[in-house]
C-alpha cells in the first residue's frame, strides 16, 4: 500500500541518508531490495535496531564475485531507481557504475548520496554532517555567541541529504515516464544546505540579518523566539513573532504595561526584556507553565526530551511515534488520505529475504541455487 507501489528500488548497503531516503520510499509503498554485505561492517550495527532500514527486503551478495555483480545488474535492471552512498568511483570499481547500469537499463534512475558531490575539491575527501554545514555556513550561524554547535547530525545529513536525493529520484522517475531515458542524481549534502537557508539568505538581502550568532530573531537573540528554564530546570520555548501572539504572551504574563516589551522589533531593547523573562519563567514549573500556555496561540510548546515525546497528547492523538520490535520511532510521514501507507515492516537482518526477494524480482529457483553453489548469495 501507499503512493508509491509499484516502483521498484534497489539500495547499495550504507549508513546515513541513503537508507533514510530508501526509508521514505518503502513507507511510501516502494518495493525496496537493500543489497548487503555478505559481512557487514560494525559500524552498521545490529540491523534489528536500525530504524532507517524498515520497509524493505534485504539480499546478502558478494560482490566481489562475477557470479553476485551479475545477480546486481539483474536486480538493477529491473528497478526504476539506484542509490547509492559510496565515494565517487566506488561503485565504477564494482563494475557498477552508471555507464554500466544504464547500458542494462536505459530509463533507471541512479541516485548518488555524498557529502561533497561526485566532483570538486572534496569529493574524495570523508566528512561528516558537521563538515558539510561548516563550509555553507549554516554552522556559523547555529548556536550561543560564544561557539558554534552542531544541530545532531538532521541538517545536512538527512534534511539536505536524504530528503533531497528523495526529491531528486522521483523527479528523475517522473521525467523518465516521458523521456524513457534514465539519469544520475547527484545529490551533495553541501550542496544542499543552502537551499535550507533560503529563509536566512532572504534576511541577508533585506539587510534584516546580522552575520553573528544570537544577534537575530530566529538564532537566540530575540527574546520572544527562544527556551528558557523554568522553576524545576526543565525548559519551554516561544515564537511569539507576530504583533497578536506577542501581545498575547504580554497579556498572559502580566507583562503587557511594562515598557521593556513596547518595542518588540528594536534590537537594543532584546537584552534587558529576556532577562525579565528569565526571570518570570523560573517562577513555575515546566509543567505548570504548559497549564497555562498550552494550546494558545502564544506560541509555545515544552521541550520535552526524547523519551518524552511520545507521551505529549498532540504525539498521541497524531500517532506521530510508533513501536516496531520494541523500538520508539518516528511514523511514516507525510499522510495520504487516498493511498495511506501500510504500518511499516521491521528492518530486515542481511540476506532476510534472499530467495523470496530474488524470485519476486525474476530469478529462477535454478538461478538462485547457482547463486549459493558461486557463494555469491
Amino acid at each position: 500500500m501507499g503512493p508509491l507501489k509499484g516502483l521498484k528500488i534497489v539500495e547499495m548497503a550504507g549508513l546515513g541518508p541513503g537508507p533514510f531516503c530508501s526509508m521514505m520510499l518503502g513507507d511510501m509503498g516502494a518495493d525496496v531490495i537493500r543489497i548487503d554485505r555478505p559481512n557487514p561492517s560494525p559500524l552498521e550495527g545490529d540491523a534489528s535496531n536500525d530504524i532507517n532500514r524498515r520497509s524493505r527486503r534485504s539480499v546478502s551478495l558478494n560482490l566481489k564475485t562475477d557470479e553476485g555483480r551479475e545477480a546486481a545488474l539483474k536486480l538493477i535492471g529491473e528497478a526504476d531507481a539506484l542509490i547509492e552512498g559510496y565515494r565517487p568511483g566506488v561503485m565504477e570499481r564494482l563494475g557498477l557504475g552508471p555507464d554500466a547500469c544504464l547500458e542494462r537499463n536505459p530509463k533507471l534512475v541512479y541516485g548518488r548520496m555524498t557529502g561533497w558531490g561526485q566532483d570538486g575539491p572534496l569529493a574524495h575527501s570523508a566528512g561528516h554532517d558537521i563538515n558539510y554545514l561548516a563550509i555553507t555556513g549554516a554552522l556559523h550561524a547555529i548556536g550561543p555567541k560564544e561557539k558554534p554547535v552542531p544541530p545532531l547530525n538532521i541538517a545536512a545529513d538527512f534534511g539536505g541529504g536524504g530528503m533531497m536525493l528523495l526529491v531528486g529520484i522521483l523527479a528523475a522517475i517522473h521525467e523518465a515516464g516521458s523521456s524513457g531515458q534514465g539519469q544520475v542524481v547527484d545529490a551533495g549534502m553541501s550542496d544542499c544546505v543552502p537551499l535550507l537557508l533560503g529563509s536566512v539568505y532572504t534576511r541577508m538581502a533585506a539587510n534584516a540579518w546580522e552575520d553573528e550568532r544570537e544577534t537575530n530573531m530566529l538564532d537566540g537573540g530575540a527574546y520572544f523566539y527562544g527556551t528558557y528554564e523554568c522553576a524545576d530546570g526543565k525548559w519551554i520555548s516561544l515564537g511569539s513573532i507576530e504583533p497578536q501572539f506577542h501581545a498575547l504572551l504580554l497579556e498572559t504574563l502580566g507583562l503587557t504595561d511594562d515598557p521593556l516589551f513596547h518595542r518588540q522589533l528594536e534590537k537594543d531593547s532584546w537584552p534587558a526584556a529576556r532577562d525579565k523573562l528569565v526571570e518570570v519563567f523560573k517562577t513555575k514549573t515546566r509543567d505548570e507553565w504548559d497549564e497555562v500556555m498550552g494550546g494558545t496561540d502564544i506560541c509555545y510548546g515544552p521541550v520535552l526530551s526524547l523519551k518524552e515525546a511520545p507521551a505529549h497528547p498532540h504525539n498521541k492523538a497524531r500517532d506521530a511515534f510508533i513501536e516496531i520490535n520494541g523500538h520508539m520511532q518516528g511514523a511514516p510521514a507525510p499522510r495520504f488520505s487516498r493511498t495511506a501507507q501500510d504500518f511499516p515492516k521491521p528492518p530486515p537482518n542481511p540476506g532476510e529475504h534472499n530467495d523470496e526477494a530474488l524470485s519476486d524480482w525474476g530469478f529462477s529457483e535454478d538461478e538462485i541455487a547457482s547463486l549459493k553453489d558461486a557463494g555469491a548469495l
